[in-house]
């Protein structure tokens, strides 16, 4: 397949070769609206750029834009009903338009679009209308007071797309636009030329980029799929890769591998969570393919509030976080761990393990073993699950161990694990990803970019359900649907102060994770990745994408 853009690598600044770079979850796809896969949506930000950024310290910075909007600078109305953006002059596509305001207003009706399923939705949370002043100035408008107004076009989740290229890609139309979904053209510091999806991708220095003395690397090469400890290996121990993603392992392997003196591990605690997620529809392979794992079908076992509170009783969360992250990881009751403001103090209701306790639970609620083989089941089901989750060493330590536990309370569990490429890839027509949720309990973890979580809590909300009318896209992928939670998120979007924001964020992380329990948090996890001791530049970001400022990395000397 031909590359939507031809780069001429000898009018980029670039002297310092090729970086080479190792993800052990292979990207599918290039356009993060399109996936909810934290892999792809770190690739594709070396090509696809917002309008705001955070920096690793929390700090928000104008990226595309001339400044932040603030109520000072009159980027933000009086009313909080409108924020206005102003674009940095001069900026060119990678293939050497005009980047405009067009191709903003275009990139918010290309999400918002009815008759699609954007990934990406919530980013667009209370978006009434985007608007071009001039071309160089966006209006957003918003339904109702938005007191904070920076989720939308903010960090890697939400880029801009060029109106050109995807003009013929909204609606149901966008997942069948293979060449702009794998070669977008974007503004970011390299060009894709060549995309295998679950392989490998290669990008070259963008020439037009807006920096003439940046990119330092001429190209990259991105090499996906294998494991996390192949990954590390192949930057601490040979040497092969500059930098390997998302180094998931136990502390005593990567501590083995350090030994190899090639390089280094690096580490941000940001927001990223270890959870399990409890399918509250049914997922049997015996509904039509338009029924399962819907809202049209209650899960028989999680569904059961009393199965999930007994699940989340047996697990030792302190023992989890000890021998799958040491001090990179601490056990954790919190699906939003920071920033400190919207963390509930003292929130150590889940960090005891309780067996009798679970059991108790399953008793009165009816769950017994009338047979006597150790399986509970009521009313003609057994209280058997099936616990899913992407290939990885520690995953698969986590699965065993949980099923161990869970068996002492008379639950059955079958394992599955699905290469995270697979897993995470979004691909609709695949009955292996996380959103279709095939299965009774899932693991993994994300995070929310920035440092306020409206965006992140929206992802709850009735709406954002995964379902074949929007292509199985949307974050809710455990078909939570409650009113009540819906209507805290709208009050937390028109509210203002970060102490009264913090108590509406508290208010919907207990909802989710201590009153229904459908999402239980497991392990608060910082992000640690690898990096060559020749890579210089690095600065791993917890609050955006760990490849953020990689127009920066350059080679050194020795």
């Amino acid at each position: 397949m031909a590359a939507a853009v031809s780069t001429n690598a000898a009018a980029a600044p670039a002297t310092d070769g090729e970086v080479r770079l190792t993800f052990s979850q292979a990207p599918s796809i290039m356009n993060p609206y399109l996936s909810g896969g934290t892999k792809d949506l770190v690739a594709s930000s070396m090509a696809l750029e917002p309008l705001i950024r955070f920096n690793p310290q929390g700090k928000m910075i104008p990226w595309l834009v001339t400044e932040i909007p603030t109520l000072d600078n009159g980027g933000i109305s009086e009313d909080l009903k409108t924020v206005t953006f102003k674009l940095k002059p001069g900026v060119k596509w990678s293939d050497g338009t005009d980047f405009t305001a067009d191709d903003v207003v275009f990139t918010a009706n290309y999400c918002m679009d009815p008759s699609g399923g954007c990934a990406q939705l919530s980013h667009f949370e209370g978006v009434e209308k985007v608007e071009a002043v001039d071309p160089l100035t966006v209006r957003v408008t918003f339904d109702a007071p938005k007191p904070y107004p920076y989720s939308v076009f903010s960090t890697y989740e939400s880029p801009i797309l060029q109106a050109k290229q995807f003009a013929d890609c909204l609606g149901a139309a966008a997942p069948t636009c293979t060449d702009q979904n794998f070669y977008p053209v974007g503004t970011g510091p390299f060009v894709v030329t060549d995309f295998r999806p679950n392989d490998t991708i290669k990008l070259e220095a963008n020439p037009n980029f807006r920096n003439p003395d940046k990119p330092h690397f001429e190209s990259v090469m991105l090499k996906g799929g294998g494991d996390a400890a192949s990954s590390a290996r192949s930057v601490l121990q040979t040497g092969e890769f500059d930098y390997a993603w998302n180094t998931q392992l136990a502390p005593d392997v990567l501590a083995n591998m350090l030994k190899g003196g090639k390089g280094e591990t690096v580490v941000a605690f940001g927001s990223l969570v270890e959870r399990l997620q409890m399918n509250q529809t049914d997922a049997s392979p015996s509904l039509p393919a338009d029924e399962r794992s819907t809202t049209k079908h209650k899960n028989p076992v999680t569904g059961d509030p009393a199965v999930r509170k007994a699940l989340s009783m047996a697990i030792d969360r302190n023992i989890l976080a000890e021998i799958g992250y040491g001090k990179a990881g601490k056990a954790s009751c919190d699906w939003v761990p920071a920033p400190a403001a919207y963390v509930t103090p003292d929130n150590d209701w889940c960090l005891t393990q309780d067996i009798d306790g679970a059991k108790a639970v399953l008793d009165e609620a009816g769950w017994v073993d009338s047979d006597g083989d150790g399986i509970r089941e009521k009313d003609g089901q057994k209280l058997s699950i099936l616990f899913q989750t992407s290939t990885n060493g520690v995953r698969q330590d986590f699965q065993s161990i949980i099923k161990q536990w869970w068996s002492e309370i008379g639950v059955e569990t079958e394992l599955r694990n699905v290469d995270g490429s697979v897993f995470f890839g979004g691909d609709p027509n695949s009955p292996d990803t996380f959103q279709k949720f095939y299965a009774d309990v899932e693991m993994y973890a994300n995070n929310f970019p920035g440092i306020d979580p409206a965006q992140y809590v929206a992802q709850y909300t009735c709406d954002k359900i995964p379902r074949p009318a929007t292509g199985w896209q949307g974050e809710n992928v455990n078909r939570y649907c409650n009113p009540e939670y819906d209507k805290l998120v709208k009050e937390l979007g028109q509210t203002a102060g970060v102490e009264a924001r913090g108590k509406l964020v508290r208010q919907l992380n207990e909802m989710l994770t201590h009153d229904a329990m459908v999402l239980l948090p497991i392990v608060y996890r910082g992000t640690q990745s690898a990096k060559s001791n020749t890579l210089e530049g690095v600065e791993i970001n917890g609050w955006d994408s760990e490849l953020w400022n990689i127009a920066d990395w350059s080679r050194s000397a020795n």
